[in-house]
């Protein structure tokens, strides 16, 4: 594949001659957004720390593994930092892969830079486009073998796009990732696409096409079930593209959108889902905490924290998802639960709690501390007492001792937050005044501090803020220093761009209960005014020739395989992070809409989870493997008997049961034992026992394995009934 020289002026027409230019990849390094722009003001946002490691490190780590040869760094925003750190790293000193960055000052969108980029004339054959907050595993093989075979057919095919599936909840409209619900129209047989739309008004309950479209496309398959994963397979023609059409500044707004539209030309634009790969774009902090999670609990493998890549080979994998490094100094009262990761030098004080959270290196956590769900950045000092939620704590941070952070709180680079001082939820607090220009996500991806996009103020001392200053920040929700506490240091930045509404849609807290209530009587008023029939179905696919039963069935076995390892993140966060009961149900009611699934499918899933966390918690002994499994489902029965209002779904369960015992063979002898503690705890009734009873009464010898070993329990049952209708009878 490297036959060619690199820099070798000129696009080769041949074929054969493009496979032998090395592979290369364009990687934008200044994606920009609003929902970052506390942080992202003081440092690149693909520096940021994504577990302990900057995002920039993952993408250049799978590019690299996928066999790309050549990548071009475009930095624009904070490209001094981005550069000094890329050349101080081991990315300039790999064999077979080369890094180079471009600088520019002047570009303020994707279609800047990639005018730039042509103008240098360094792309010289098919090309990966990327941004550098993006995040894979998957193989480039298969994709870029697709593009380049249709490309021998057909010279306009000049870009293919990664797409992956991921079911947006029917509540929110939004996937789990924190972007808004995408719509997509592609040939069933060619992958073409047609549509993109991730903007739609979800509150008409319907889209519209263009007759064009549908008379000219005999088959249409209409999706919104689809996560456009941002990377992109693309032709050089790309980039010559940008440059004719200097109105294409948005890659998918304008770039996309504008070739799905354009009949003169005939340019086309075609998809390649992936199914068990992972990739993921980070561009807002639901995102950046998802991901981190996936990273934790390895879906990501082998992009993991204790991979000796990153530099970091001091973290080491421990138990239950929880990574440690070798040289930190934590007291033996502190506890540090599952799918948690401790960087090196760290200190941890007595009786502090830590869980189901990401804390840098060089940080002091005093005693008495609890952290959940949080990101603690490098050089952070938490002190004696402190309470963080759900929360975001960048380098060099202080609080105080007694402080609180309620969930969603981001403490940007070296606030101080006052004693006992407590922070609102969904705050944004810099050392910074909030930017009085603010450029715009749809338009700019790309702004420098220096360039007017993004102004800033400078920063006023406390003792020269006059009453009247103190007044006029308050009415702007923008808080002076004075108001962080005794001591604090901070502006409290004002919402803005969606309100309260963006504040909790993109946070790194879950989303409230409250907020999930009105979002579930808001999509039931919807239903009850969609009555024409003109509405999307509830989620998937929409196919005008619907005769293909066989594909029908494999997707239902997924959506099964994704609901159920939905429900189990979220019961395993509720065990985690303590969730409360009530709102554990209102999340698997969600998943439950979403993948349009019965009380009985909840149920089996429920049951699924909480059965492989009993055994996944320490026993010694069957007999210990039967208490673990009482004491959960004694903690979490209201959960599960949410979904066992029928005896069909008790039923259910006794089957799942059964199915589990075969493929975890624990279970297989405390089967009975552990049937008759559900029926103490009145999750699974007598006449549901009796009813799985009489239907296994003519099956095979196989399938009675475990209704004889229940066998005595049975009987038992039996004669309490008897003795009960006995009593009756005398009375």
């Amino acid at each position: 594949m490297g036959a060619q020289k690199k820099g070798a002026p000129g696009v080769s027409e041949d074929p054969e001659e493009l496979a032998r230019v090395p592979l290369q990849a364009i990687l934008l390094a200044d994606s920009f957004t609003t929902k970052f722009r506390p942080i992202t003001l003081e440092r690149p946002k693909v520096l940021l720390p994504l577990v302990n490691v900057p995002m920039i490190n993952y993408t250049l780590a799978w590019l690299e593994s996928a066999g790309v040869e050549e990548v071009f760094v475009f930095c624009c925003a904070h490209s001094k930092q981005v550069i000094d750190y890329l050349e101080s790293s081991e990315w300039f000193a790999q064999p077979n892969f080369t890094v180079t960055t471009i600088e520019s000052h002047n570009s303020v969108s994707a279609g800047d830079a990639l005018r730039l980029i042509y103008e240098r004339n360094v792309i010289h054959g098919d090309f990966v486009l990327i941004s550098g907050d993006t995040l894979s595993n998957m193989s480039l093989t298969q994709v870029l073998q697709e593009h380049k075979e249709r490309r021998k057919k057909d010279s306009n095919a000049v870009m293919t796009i990664v797409i992956k599936r991921s079911k947006p909840s029917q509540i929110t409209h939004q996937s789990r990732l924190g972007n808004d619900e995408l719509f997509m129209a592609t040939d069933p047989n060619t992958k073409q696409l047609l549509y993109y739309e991730d903007k739609e008004d979800h509150t008409k309950g319907s889209i519209y096409l263009d007759k064009l479209l549908i008379a000219d496309n005999p088959s249409i398959t209409l999706h919104n079930d689809k996560q456009d994963c941002y990377i992109d397979i693309c032709s050089p023609e790309v980039l010559s593209l940008f440059t004719d059409n200097f109105d294409y500044q948005h890659l998918r707004r304008h770039f996309v959108k504008g070739l799905l539209v354009d009949d003169i030309m005939g340019y086309k634009i075609f998809t390649h889902e992936i199914h068990s790969s992972y990739a993921a774009r980070i561009d807002n902090f639901r995102s950046y905490d998802t991901v981190s999670k996936d990273i934790i609990q390895r879906w990501t493998y082998p992009l993991v924290p204790d991979v000796k890549f990153f530099g970091n080979s001091s973290i080491k994998l421990e138990r239950q998802g929880m990574y440690r490094a070798s040289d930190i100094g934590q007291s033996r009262s502190a506890q540090v639960g599952p799918f948690t990761v401790i960087g090196s030098g760290t200190k941890i004080g007595n009786n502090t709690k830590i869980s189901n959270s990401v804390i840098g290196e060089g940080c002091f956590i005093g005693s008495n501390v609890s952290i959940e769900g949080s990101f603690i950045w490098d050089n952070a000092t938490i002190e004696d007492g402190c309470k963080l939620r759900h929360a975001i704590v960048c380098d060099g941070v202080i609080m105080k001792s007694g402080a609180v952070l309620e969930p969603g709180v981001v403490l940007s680079f070296k606030v101080l937050i006052g004693q006992k001082f407590n922070v609102p939820s969904y705050s944004k607090v810099s050392l910074l005044q909030q930017p009085t220009k603010l450029d715009s996500d749809d338009e700019l991806e790309y702004a420098d501090n220096s360039s007017g996009i993004a102004e800033k103020s400078s920063i006023t001392p406390v003792d020269k803020v006059n009453e009247e200053t103190t007044k006029q920040r308050m009415e702007a929700n923008c808080w002076p220093t004075s108001e962080l506490g005794t001591g604090g240091a901070g502006y409290v930045w004002s919402i803005c761009e969606g309100g309260d509404d963006e504040e909790w849609r993109h946070s790194v807290a879950p989303i409230p209960a409250d907020k999930l209530l009105e979002a579930i009587h808001a999509a039931d008023d919807d239903l009850e005014h969609v009555q024409d029939g003109s509405s999307l179905p509830p989620l998937g696919e929409l196919k005008p020739d619907s005769n293909d039963s066989e594909g029908d069935n494999e997707v239902s076995v997924e959506d099964s395989a994704d609901f159920e390892r939905e429900v189990e993140a979220t019961f395993l966060r509720a065990v985690h992070e303590n969730i409360q009961v009530d709102h554990v149900i209102l999340e698997v009611n969600s998943l439950r809409l979403s993948y349009n699934k019965v009380a009985a499918d909840c149920a089996g899933a429920l049951f699924y989870s909480m059965m492989k966390l009993a055994l996944e918690t320490p026993h010694g002994s069957p007999g210990d493997l039967v208490q673990a499994t009482v004491n959960i489902f004694a903690k979490w029965k209201k959960v599960l008997k949410s979904y066992l209002a029928e005896i069909d779904e008790e039923i259910e369960v006794i089957l799942r049961f059964e199915e589990m015992c075969e493929s975890f063979k624990e279970f297989s002898p405390v089967f009975d034992k552990i049937l008759h503690q559900l029926y103490e705890l009145e999750i699974i009734r007598e006449e549901a026992i009796m009813r799985w009873d009489a239907e296994k009464k003519n099956a095979e010898e196989a399938d009675r394995v475990y209704v004889k070993q229940s066998a005595a329990f049975i009987q038992w049952l039996r004669e309490a009934e008897e003795e009960d209708e006995d009593e009756e009878d005398e009375e």
